[in-house]
Protein backbone atom coordinates (compact mmCIF):
# COMPACT_ATOMS: atom_id res chain seq x y z
CA UNK A 1 0.00 0.00 0.00
CA UNK A 2 1.35 3.24 -0.93
CA UNK A 3 0.63 5.43 2.10
CA UNK A 4 3.25 8.24 0.68
CA UNK A 5 0.50 9.28 -1.75
CA UNK A 6 -1.66 10.26 1.17
CA UNK A 7 0.65 11.48 3.47
CA UNK A 8 3.02 14.29 2.92
CA UNK A 9 6.16 14.71 4.35
CA UNK A 10 8.40 17.44 5.38
CA UNK A 11 12.40 16.76 6.44
CA UNK A 12 14.46 20.00 8.12
CA UNK A 13 17.52 20.16 5.38
CA UNK A 14 20.32 21.53 6.88
CA UNK A 15 21.73 22.70 3.51
CA UNK A 16 18.85 24.84 2.86
CA UNK A 17 18.31 25.06 6.54
CA UNK A 18 14.26 24.77 6.44
CA UNK A 19 12.14 22.33 6.56
CA UNK A 20 10.92 21.20 2.95
CA UNK A 21 8.50 19.14 1.33
CA UNK A 22 10.09 16.06 0.80
CA UNK A 23 9.68 14.83 -2.97
CA UNK A 24 12.44 12.16 -3.87
CA UNK A 25 14.36 11.69 -7.00
CA UNK A 26 12.29 8.64 -8.33
CA UNK A 27 8.81 8.01 -7.20
CA UNK A 28 8.21 5.35 -4.89
CA UNK A 29 11.66 5.32 -4.17
CA UNK A 30 14.26 6.40 -1.58
CA UNK A 31 18.00 6.76 -1.65
CA UNK A 32 19.72 7.50 1.59
CA UNK A 33 23.36 7.21 2.36
CA UNK A 34 24.07 7.55 6.39
CA UNK A 35 28.15 7.70 7.43
CA UNK A 36 28.67 4.81 9.48
CA UNK A 37 31.66 3.90 12.29
CA UNK A 38 34.96 3.99 12.45
CA UNK A 39 35.63 0.50 13.61
CA UNK A 40 38.67 1.46 15.87
CA UNK A 41 36.82 0.84 19.58
CA UNK A 42 33.46 0.01 20.84
CA UNK A 43 30.17 1.89 19.38
CA UNK A 44 29.34 4.51 22.22
CA UNK A 45 26.09 5.91 22.50
CA UNK A 46 25.94 9.00 20.56
CA UNK A 47 26.54 6.82 17.68
CA UNK A 48 23.77 4.68 18.61
CA UNK A 49 22.16 7.60 19.05
CA UNK A 50 22.42 9.06 15.29
CA UNK A 51 22.30 5.47 13.87
CA UNK A 52 18.59 4.61 15.37
CA UNK A 53 17.66 8.24 14.76
CA UNK A 54 18.15 7.04 10.79
CA UNK A 55 16.75 3.61 11.98
CA UNK A 56 13.54 4.99 12.77
CA UNK A 57 13.59 7.74 9.41
CA UNK A 58 14.90 4.05 7.58
CA UNK A 59 11.52 2.33 8.96
CA UNK A 60 9.01 5.45 8.46
CA UNK A 61 9.94 5.91 4.58
CA UNK A 62 9.61 1.72 4.54
CA UNK A 63 6.46 1.90 6.17
CA UNK A 64 4.78 4.58 4.09
CA UNK A 65 5.67 1.83 1.01
CA UNK A 66 8.86 3.71 -0.62
CA UNK A 67 11.08 1.04 -1.57
CA UNK A 68 14.51 2.27 0.26
CA UNK A 69 17.98 1.29 -0.79
CA UNK A 70 19.69 2.52 2.89
CA UNK A 71 23.65 2.47 2.63
CA UNK A 72 25.56 3.15 5.31
CA UNK A 73 29.28 2.25 5.33
CA UNK A 74 32.45 0.89 7.70
CA UNK A 75 35.02 3.08 7.74
CA UNK A 76 37.98 0.73 8.47
CA UNK A 77 40.90 3.21 7.04
CA UNK A 78 41.79 6.42 6.33
CA UNK A 79 39.99 8.38 9.10
CA UNK A 80 43.08 10.19 10.70
CA UNK A 81 42.85 11.16 14.32
CA UNK A 82 42.51 15.66 13.51
CA UNK A 83 39.57 14.66 11.15
CA UNK A 84 41.04 12.89 8.64
CA UNK A 85 44.12 14.90 7.61
CA UNK A 86 46.91 14.73 10.38
CA UNK A 87 47.72 12.54 12.96
CA UNK A 88 47.63 8.39 13.53
CA UNK A 89 44.95 6.47 11.83
CA UNK A 90 43.02 5.05 14.96
CA UNK A 91 42.67 1.44 13.33
CA UNK A 92 46.37 1.74 13.41
CA UNK A 93 47.24 2.93 16.67
CA UNK A 94 44.73 0.29 18.34
CA UNK A 95 46.55 -2.40 16.49
CA UNK A 96 49.68 -1.46 17.30
CA UNK A 97 49.00 -1.10 21.08
CA UNK A 98 47.21 -4.48 21.49
CA UNK A 99 49.60 -6.16 18.98
CA UNK A 100 47.43 -7.41 16.31
CA UNK A 101 46.67 -6.79 12.52
CA UNK A 102 44.68 -4.00 11.45
CA UNK A 103 41.72 -6.02 10.18
CA UNK A 104 41.67 -7.93 13.36
CA UNK A 105 40.90 -4.26 15.45
CA UNK A 106 38.17 -4.18 12.24
CA UNK A 107 36.75 -7.53 12.98
CA UNK A 108 36.16 -7.30 16.48
CA UNK A 109 35.08 -3.84 16.47
CA UNK A 110 32.45 -4.52 13.32
CA UNK A 111 30.92 -7.34 15.28
CA UNK A 112 30.30 -5.29 18.64
CA UNK A 113 28.76 -2.41 16.48
CA UNK A 114 26.44 -5.29 14.37
CA UNK A 115 25.73 -6.85 18.10
CA UNK A 116 25.19 -3.70 19.70
CA UNK A 117 22.84 -2.29 16.73
CA UNK A 118 21.04 -5.80 16.54
CA UNK A 119 20.43 -5.58 20.96
CA UNK A 120 18.31 -2.12 20.04
CA UNK A 121 16.62 -3.99 17.59
CA UNK A 122 17.76 -1.84 14.25
CA UNK A 123 16.91 -2.76 10.97
CA UNK A 124 20.42 -3.49 8.95
CA UNK A 125 21.15 -1.11 6.44
CA UNK A 126 20.67 -2.60 2.60
CA UNK A 127 23.76 -2.11 1.91
CA UNK A 128 27.23 -2.03 3.91
CA UNK A 129 30.22 -1.01 2.53
CA UNK A 130 33.50 -0.74 3.49
CA UNK A 131 36.19 1.77 2.67
CA UNK A 132 38.99 -1.18 1.66
CA UNK A 133 36.70 -2.68 -0.14
CA UNK A 134 36.47 0.29 -2.87
CA UNK A 135 40.03 1.44 -3.48
CA UNK A 136 40.10 1.00 -6.79
CA UNK A 137 36.99 3.09 -6.80
CA UNK A 138 38.79 5.95 -4.85
CA UNK A 139 41.50 6.05 -7.27
CA UNK A 140 39.73 6.43 -10.24
CA UNK A 141 37.41 9.33 -8.76
CA UNK A 142 41.01 10.78 -7.23
CA UNK A 143 41.96 11.07 -11.26
CA UNK A 144 38.73 11.88 -12.11
CA UNK A 145 39.19 15.32 -9.62
CA UNK A 146 42.77 15.80 -10.77
CA UNK A 147 41.68 15.81 -14.72
CA UNK A 148 38.99 18.08 -13.39
CA UNK A 149 41.47 20.78 -12.35
CA UNK A 150 40.92 20.73 -8.94
CA UNK A 151 43.27 17.84 -7.27
CA UNK A 152 47.31 18.30 -7.34
CA UNK A 153 49.97 15.77 -6.10
CA UNK A 154 52.76 16.80 -4.07
CA UNK A 155 55.75 14.19 -2.97
CA UNK A 156 52.88 11.30 -3.86
CA UNK A 157 50.40 12.68 -1.79
CA UNK A 158 47.30 14.11 -3.89
CA UNK A 159 45.19 17.13 -2.00
CA UNK A 160 41.98 18.80 -2.87
CA UNK A 161 42.36 22.80 -3.62
CA UNK A 162 39.29 24.07 -1.77
CA UNK A 163 40.35 27.60 -3.19
CA UNK A 164 40.55 26.87 -6.94
CA UNK A 165 36.93 25.32 -6.17
CA UNK A 166 35.71 28.10 -4.07
CA UNK A 167 35.98 30.23 -7.22
CA UNK A 168 33.46 27.97 -9.58
CA UNK A 169 31.51 26.57 -6.49
CA UNK A 170 30.78 27.50 -3.05
CA UNK A 171 32.79 25.60 -0.14
CA UNK A 172 31.42 25.97 3.06
CA UNK A 173 27.60 26.19 1.85
CA UNK A 174 26.26 23.46 3.87
CA UNK A 175 27.94 24.55 7.51
CA UNK A 176 27.95 28.06 6.37
CA UNK A 177 31.06 28.74 6.50
CA UNK A 178 32.98 31.43 4.52
CA UNK A 179 36.33 30.28 2.70
CA UNK A 180 37.56 33.87 3.05
CA UNK A 181 37.15 33.94 7.11
CA UNK A 182 38.36 30.16 7.40
CA UNK A 183 41.75 31.33 5.34
CA UNK A 184 42.00 34.48 7.84
CA UNK A 185 41.49 32.50 11.30
CA UNK A 186 43.94 29.77 9.93
CA UNK A 187 47.61 30.10 11.35
CA UNK A 188 50.33 30.13 9.28
CA UNK A 189 51.22 26.30 9.04
CA UNK A 190 52.15 26.70 5.22
CA UNK A 191 55.96 26.18 5.95
CA UNK A 192 55.19 22.94 8.10
CA UNK A 193 52.65 21.78 5.29
CA UNK A 194 53.33 20.93 1.82
CA UNK A 195 49.75 21.76 1.21
CA UNK A 196 48.98 24.74 -1.21
CA UNK A 197 46.33 26.36 0.94
CA UNK A 198 45.52 25.28 4.88
CA UNK A 199 41.93 24.20 3.79
CA UNK A 200 43.00 22.17 1.45
CA UNK A 201 42.46 18.41 2.34
CA UNK A 202 43.86 14.82 1.34
CA UNK A 203 42.42 12.65 -1.26
CA UNK A 204 45.81 10.12 -1.25
CA UNK A 205 48.36 10.08 1.48
CA UNK A 206 51.63 8.54 0.51
CA UNK A 207 52.51 5.95 3.53
CA UNK A 208 55.07 6.26 5.60
CA UNK A 209 57.43 3.30 5.70
CA UNK A 210 55.69 1.54 9.22
CA UNK A 211 52.73 2.42 7.64
CA UNK A 212 50.74 -1.35 7.51
CA UNK A 213 47.71 -0.27 5.75
CA UNK A 214 48.35 0.21 2.15
CA UNK A 215 47.39 0.07 -1.40
CA UNK A 216 49.63 0.74 -5.17
CA UNK A 217 48.43 4.11 -6.74
CA UNK A 218 49.71 5.88 -9.52
CA UNK A 219 51.02 8.26 -7.12
CA UNK A 220 52.44 6.28 -4.41
CA UNK A 221 51.94 2.98 -1.79
CA UNK A 222 49.41 4.70 0.19
CA UNK A 223 45.58 5.11 1.33
CA UNK A 224 42.94 7.51 0.63
CA UNK A 225 41.66 10.19 2.45
CA UNK A 226 38.32 9.73 4.91
CA UNK A 227 36.28 12.29 2.92
CA UNK A 228 36.74 10.46 -0.23
CA UNK A 229 35.68 6.88 0.90
CA UNK A 230 31.41 8.35 1.34
CA UNK A 231 31.47 10.00 -1.94
CA UNK A 232 32.82 7.32 -3.79
CA UNK A 233 30.18 4.06 -1.91
CA UNK A 234 27.68 6.35 -1.80
CA UNK A 235 27.88 7.40 -5.51
CA UNK A 236 28.41 3.84 -6.32
CA UNK A 237 25.41 2.72 -5.20
CA UNK A 238 22.84 5.33 -5.07
CA UNK A 239 24.33 7.60 -8.15
CA UNK A 240 26.02 11.43 -8.72
CA UNK A 241 22.03 12.73 -7.18
CA UNK A 242 20.70 10.61 -4.64
CA UNK A 243 17.33 11.50 -2.25
CA UNK A 244 19.53 11.49 1.93
CA UNK A 245 22.52 11.74 3.27
CA UNK A 246 22.70 11.65 7.19
CA UNK A 247 25.24 11.60 9.73
CA UNK A 248 26.02 13.21 13.38
CA UNK A 249 26.22 17.04 13.14
CA UNK A 250 30.04 16.95 14.01
CA UNK A 251 30.26 15.34 10.56
CA UNK A 252 28.90 18.81 8.91
CA UNK A 253 32.27 20.62 8.91
CA UNK A 254 34.73 19.18 7.62
CA UNK A 255 33.57 15.74 6.12
CA UNK A 256 30.33 16.28 4.58
CA UNK A 257 31.74 19.73 3.39
CA UNK A 258 34.22 18.03 1.88
CA UNK A 259 32.20 15.48 -0.02
CA UNK A 260 30.10 18.16 -1.93
CA UNK A 261 32.98 19.47 -3.06
CA UNK A 262 34.23 15.77 -4.14
CA UNK A 263 30.98 15.42 -5.80
CA UNK A 264 30.53 18.56 -7.96
CA UNK A 265 33.74 18.97 -8.67
CA UNK A 266 34.07 15.74 -10.62
CA UNK A 267 30.16 15.41 -11.49
CA UNK A 268 28.76 19.02 -12.03
CA UNK A 269 25.87 18.41 -9.64
CA UNK A 270 25.23 18.65 -6.46
CA UNK A 271 24.82 14.93 -5.02
CA UNK A 272 22.31 14.94 -2.23
CA UNK A 273 19.16 17.00 -2.31
CA UNK A 274 18.42 16.53 1.95
CA UNK A 275 21.00 16.81 4.21
CA UNK A 276 19.62 15.56 7.93
CA UNK A 277 21.75 15.87 10.72
CA UNK A 278 21.53 14.78 14.43
CA UNK A 279 22.56 16.52 17.64
CA UNK A 280 24.97 15.35 20.30
CA UNK A 281 24.17 13.36 23.57
CA UNK A 282 25.00 14.88 26.83
CA UNK A 283 25.61 12.80 30.07
CA UNK A 284 24.33 14.25 33.29
CA UNK A 285 24.53 17.69 31.52
CA UNK A 286 27.79 17.10 30.20
CA UNK A 287 29.72 16.30 27.27
CA UNK A 288 30.25 12.70 26.83
CA UNK A 289 33.70 11.55 27.00
CA UNK A 290 36.35 8.91 27.97
CA UNK A 291 39.35 11.22 29.35
CA UNK A 292 36.65 12.86 31.86
CA UNK A 293 35.15 9.29 33.22
CA UNK A 294 31.40 10.75 32.26
CA UNK A 295 31.17 7.85 29.50
CA UNK A 296 29.13 4.99 29.29
CA UNK A 297 29.17 2.48 26.75
CA UNK A 298 26.09 0.68 25.25
CA UNK A 299 26.66 -2.63 26.98
CA UNK A 300 27.32 -1.04 30.18
CA UNK A 301 23.86 0.36 30.11
CA UNK A 302 22.67 -2.71 29.16
CA UNK A 303 24.19 -5.21 31.91
CA UNK A 304 23.66 -1.99 34.96
CA UNK A 305 28.01 -2.65 35.30
CA UNK A 306 28.68 1.33 35.19
CA UNK A 307 29.49 3.71 37.99
CA UNK A 308 26.86 6.22 36.32
CA UNK A 309 23.12 4.96 36.61
CA UNK A 310 21.77 2.85 39.30
CA UNK A 311 20.62 -0.13 37.85
CA UNK A 312 20.62 -1.58 33.82
CA UNK A 313 18.39 -0.25 31.48
CA UNK A 314 16.82 -2.84 28.28
CA UNK A 315 17.90 -1.74 24.70
CA UNK A 316 14.40 -1.21 23.83
CA UNK A 317 13.89 1.43 27.06
CA UNK A 318 17.01 3.35 25.65
CA UNK A 319 15.62 3.23 22.89
CA UNK A 320 12.15 4.94 23.52
CA UNK A 321 14.09 7.32 26.09
CA UNK A 322 16.33 8.96 22.84
CA UNK A 323 13.00 8.95 20.77
CA UNK A 324 11.60 11.31 23.11
CA UNK A 325 13.69 14.03 22.23
CA UNK A 326 13.72 15.09 18.30
CA UNK A 327 16.91 14.25 16.60
CA UNK A 328 17.94 17.40 15.97
CA UNK A 329 18.01 18.53 19.54
CA UNK A 330 20.53 17.56 22.15
CA UNK A 331 19.70 15.07 24.68
CA UNK A 332 20.69 14.42 28.30
CA UNK A 333 21.22 10.91 29.68
CA UNK A 334 20.44 10.76 33.45
CA UNK A 335 19.17 8.19 35.50
CA UNK A 336 16.15 9.84 36.78
CA UNK A 337 15.31 10.77 32.75
CA UNK A 338 15.94 6.33 32.03
CA UNK A 339 13.77 5.52 34.52
CA UNK A 340 11.10 8.26 34.33
CA UNK A 341 11.26 6.70 30.68
CA UNK A 342 11.33 2.88 31.77
CA UNK A 343 8.06 4.05 33.28
CA UNK A 344 6.75 5.74 30.30
CA UNK A 345 7.58 2.99 27.93
CA UNK A 346 5.96 0.18 30.30
CA UNK A 347 2.38 2.16 30.58
CA UNK A 348 2.92 2.23 27.12
CA UNK A 349 3.16 -1.86 26.57
CA UNK A 350 0.77 -2.49 29.11
CA UNK A 351 -2.35 -0.41 27.20
CA UNK A 352 -1.01 -2.25 23.63
CA UNK A 353 -1.90 -5.68 25.54
CA UNK A 354 -4.95 -4.72 27.00
CA UNK A 355 -6.59 -3.27 23.58
CA UNK A 356 -7.33 -7.40 22.82
CA UNK A 357 -9.16 -7.64 26.40
CA UNK A 358 -11.56 -4.73 25.58
CA UNK A 359 -15.16 -5.51 24.53
CA UNK A 360 -16.43 -3.24 21.68
CA UNK A 361 -19.98 -1.25 21.51
CA UNK A 362 -21.94 0.39 19.73
CA UNK A 363 -20.31 3.92 19.81
CA UNK A 364 -16.74 5.25 20.07
CA UNK A 365 -16.37 8.30 22.60
CA UNK A 366 -12.84 8.72 21.25
CA UNK A 367 -12.04 9.71 17.33
CA UNK A 368 -9.71 6.93 16.36
CA UNK A 369 -9.51 8.29 12.60
CA UNK A 370 -8.35 11.71 13.21
CA UNK A 371 -5.81 10.19 15.85
CA UNK A 372 -4.15 8.17 13.42
CA UNK A 373 -3.86 10.66 11.53
CA UNK A 374 -2.27 13.09 14.30
CA UNK A 375 0.56 9.92 14.71
CA UNK A 376 1.42 10.55 10.94
CA UNK A 377 1.10 14.22 11.14
CA UNK A 378 3.90 14.18 13.91
CA UNK A 379 6.29 11.74 11.76
CA UNK A 380 5.47 13.73 8.55
CA UNK A 381 6.70 16.63 10.45
CA UNK A 382 10.90 15.84 9.69
CA UNK A 383 9.90 12.57 11.82
CA UNK A 384 8.77 14.24 14.98
CA UNK A 385 9.09 11.48 17.37
CA UNK A 386 8.64 12.91 21.03
CA UNK A 387 5.09 14.34 19.30
CA UNK A 388 4.14 10.59 18.20
CA UNK A 389 5.09 9.55 21.81
CA UNK A 390 2.93 12.14 23.32
CA UNK A 391 -0.41 10.98 20.38
CA UNK A 392 0.92 7.09 21.83
CA UNK A 393 0.34 7.68 25.19
CA UNK A 394 -3.21 10.44 24.72
CA UNK A 395 -4.26 6.95 23.26
CA UNK A 396 -3.09 4.97 26.47
CA UNK A 397 -5.50 7.69 28.78
CA UNK A 398 -8.17 6.34 26.41
CA UNK A 399 -7.49 2.88 26.71
CA UNK A 400 -7.42 2.95 30.17
CA UNK A 401 -10.69 4.97 30.75
CA UNK A 402 -12.35 1.65 28.35
CA UNK A 403 -11.01 -0.68 30.56
CA UNK A 404 -12.46 1.01 33.79
CA UNK A 405 -15.64 0.97 31.92
CA UNK A 406 -15.52 4.72 31.80
CA UNK A 407 -15.65 4.74 27.77
CA UNK A 408 -16.88 3.28 24.98
CA UNK A 409 -15.67 2.16 21.32
CA UNK A 410 -16.75 0.56 18.18
CA UNK A 411 -15.29 -2.98 16.87
CA UNK A 412 -14.11 -0.94 13.51
CA UNK A 413 -12.21 1.62 15.50
CA UNK A 414 -10.90 -1.01 18.32
CA UNK A 415 -9.18 -2.54 15.53
CA UNK A 416 -7.90 0.70 13.60
CA UNK A 417 -6.31 1.57 17.27
CA UNK A 418 -5.20 -1.44 17.92
CA UNK A 419 -3.54 -1.39 14.22
CA UNK A 420 -2.02 1.81 14.72
CA UNK A 421 -0.48 1.83 18.36
CA UNK A 422 1.07 -1.68 16.90
CA UNK A 423 2.30 0.06 13.41
CA UNK A 424 3.95 3.14 15.32
CA UNK A 425 5.34 1.08 18.32
CA UNK A 426 6.93 -1.50 16.57
CA UNK A 427 7.13 -1.38 12.97
CA UNK A 428 8.34 2.37 12.74
CA UNK A 429 9.65 3.28 16.03
CA UNK A 430 11.05 -0.57 16.22
CA UNK A 431 10.38 -0.93 20.17
CA UNK A 432 10.37 -4.70 21.40
CA UNK A 433 7.48 -5.43 23.80
CA UNK A 434 8.79 -6.67 27.04
CA UNK A 435 7.38 -7.33 30.27
CA UNK A 436 8.40 -4.87 33.22
CA UNK A 437 9.01 -8.44 35.34
CA UNK A 438 11.96 -9.37 32.94
CA UNK A 439 13.17 -6.12 32.98
CA UNK A 440 13.20 -5.89 36.89
CA UNK A 441 14.86 -9.81 36.95
CA UNK A 442 18.37 -8.64 36.62
CA UNK A 443 17.51 -5.58 39.87
CA UNK A 444 15.93 -8.80 41.76
CA UNK A 445 19.17 -11.36 41.09
CA UNK A 446 21.41 -8.48 41.75
CA UNK A 447 19.68 -7.66 45.44
CA UNK A 448 19.33 -11.19 46.41
CA UNK A 449 23.53 -11.64 45.51
CA UNK A 450 24.26 -8.73 47.32
CA UNK A 451 22.26 -9.99 50.45
CA UNK A 452 23.92 -13.82 50.29
CA UNK A 453 27.67 -11.21 50.10
CA UNK A 454 26.00 -9.68 52.79
CA UNK A 455 25.42 -12.51 54.79
CA UNK A 456 28.79 -14.13 53.58
CA UNK A 457 30.81 -11.06 54.92
CA UNK A 458 28.95 -11.81 58.78
CA UNK A 459 30.32 -15.05 58.75
CA UNK A 460 33.37 -14.50 57.46
CA UNK A 461 34.04 -11.40 60.43
CA UNK A 462 32.18 -14.08 63.07
CA UNK A 463 35.22 -16.58 61.51
CA UNK A 464 32.36 -18.87 60.85
CA UNK A 465 34.32 -20.47 57.63
CA UNK A 466 32.10 -23.07 56.53
CA UNK A 467 28.87 -21.13 56.14
CA UNK A 468 30.90 -18.60 54.63
CA UNK A 469 32.32 -21.39 52.00
CA UNK A 470 29.20 -23.07 51.51
CA UNK A 471 27.59 -19.82 50.28
CA UNK A 472 30.15 -19.03 48.28
CA UNK A 473 30.46 -22.90 46.82
CA UNK A 474 26.69 -23.25 46.68
CA UNK A 475 26.44 -19.78 44.57
CA UNK A 476 29.12 -21.25 42.22
CA UNK A 477 27.18 -24.39 41.66
CA UNK A 478 24.33 -22.11 40.06
CA UNK A 479 26.75 -20.12 37.54
CA UNK A 480 27.19 -17.29 39.64
CA UNK A 481 30.95 -17.09 40.71
CA UNK A 482 32.05 -14.73 43.87
CA UNK A 483 35.59 -12.62 43.52
CA UNK A 484 37.19 -11.29 46.14
CA UNK A 485 39.04 -8.19 46.06
CA UNK A 486 40.45 -5.00 47.62
CA UNK A 487 37.16 -3.14 46.93
CA UNK A 488 35.33 -5.87 48.22
CA UNK A 489 33.12 -9.36 46.84
CA UNK A 490 31.71 -8.66 43.37
CA UNK A 491 29.93 -11.36 41.44
CA UNK A 492 29.55 -12.56 37.69
CA UNK A 493 27.62 -15.27 35.82
CA UNK A 494 29.51 -17.82 34.62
Amino acid sequence: MHLYKHQELTVYNSLSKQKEKFEPIIEGAVGMYVCGPTVYSNVHLGNCRTFLSFDLVFRYLKHLGYKVRYVRNITDVGHLENDGESGEDPILKKARIDQIEPMEVVQLYSVDFHQVMNAFNALPPSIEPTATGHIIEQIQLIEKIINEGYGYEINGSVYFDVVKFNKDHEYGKLSGRNLEDMISNTRELAAQSEKKNPQDFALWKKAEPQHIMRWPSPWSDGFPGWHLECTAMSTKYLGNNFDIHGGGMDLKFPHHECEIAQAEACNHESPVNYWLHTNMLTLNGKKMAKSTGNNILPNELFSGENNILSKPFAPTVAKFFMFQAHYRSILDFSNDALEASEKGFFRLMDAYRSISEITPSNKSDFDIPNWRQSCYDAMNDDFNSPILIAQLFEATKFINSLKEGKAEITASDLELLQKTMHDFLFEVMGLVDISETSSNDGNKLSEAVELLIELRNQARANKDFATSDQIRDQLQEVGIQLKDGKEGTTFSLN
